[in-house]
């Protein structure tokens, strides 16, 4: 083991699948801290999030709502901040349900796709989503793209919130994350990556050339090929622990 008492949140996203492939990510949640199950509009069926909520039970890991866009919305920023609450309210009742059913709580929300991409891109439609989130609970916290915008809506909704990095997007030389490019592939790449973002808290954006960047959290994607190796590589560099644990170790309240 390398980790050296390094503690970092990892994430993957469940129950983005139909009734043929409901297990899907299954093999990879021992190896992970927290877990975003699908709501009704991300994609997925019932059936995938009764079980992945179940699963995660089972093993003992941290759930939050994984909440997007209706396919409708082609342009996000045409929604009034009352339908983006109306969006995120529906969601979060739909995986609240489950949850409860298994005497559970959902403990933080994340953004998937288009409604991901917008919120780190505009400051008015993040604090939109922000605020839903409150209205529902004020202990969730959100998670989003590490960058000025997420910090900026913690501090305009008074939210708790959490930074991502996902480990096989491309990156800008200022943390943003590229969308216009495709994913990185290879694990050799992608382990490399990782350990350097965990010793240096500095991610790559060409080659050779690091930039800064402060995060909580970094996202598996489970439809990349090769993820399982490079989870269980990524737990000799850190331990995975949810966001809430990390920050209370960092406090000093706790060893």
């Amino acid at each position: 083991m390398e980790n050296n008492n390094k503690r970092v949140d990892f994430n993957i996203n469940l129950a983005q699948s139909f009734e043929n492939n409901i297990d899907k990510g299954f093999d990879l949640i021992d190896y992970v801290s927290s877990v975003n199950v699908s709501c009704t509009l991300s994609g997925g069926c019932p059936l995938a999030i009764k079980k992945a909520v179940e699963y995660c039970k089972f093993k003992n890991k941290e759930i939050g709502a994984l909440i997007s866009l209706p396919e409708s919305v082609t342009d996000p920023f045409s929604l009034s901040e009352e339908e983006i609450e109306a969006i995120v309210l529906y969601q979060l009742g739909a995986i609240s349900s489950f949850t409860k059913a298994a005497s559970l709580n959902i403990e933080h929300v994340r953004p998937c796709g288009l409604m991901y991409q917008a919120a780190s891109q505009n400051l008015g439609f993040s604090v939109a989503i922000a605020k839903a989130i409150k209205k529902y609970s004020e202990w969730l916290m959100l998670y989003g793209a590490a960058g000025t915008v997420i910090k900026a809506t913690e501090a305009d909704a008074n939210i708790n919130i959490a930074q991502e990095v996902i480990i096989n997007k491309k990156y800008n030389a200022d943390t943003t994350v590229d969308y216009s490019v495709n994913n990185i592939d290879g694990n050799d790449l992608l382990l490399l990556r990782m350990k350097h973002l965990i010793n240096n808290k500095e991610i790559d954006y060409a080659e050779n050339e690091f930039a800064k960047i402060e995060y909580d959290t970094v996202h598996f994607d489970v439809n990349a090929d090769g993820m399982l190796d490079l989870l269980k590589d990524a737990n000799n560099i850190a331990e995975p622990r949810p966001v809430n644990y990390n920050k209370v170790v960092t406090s000093g309240w706790v060893e």
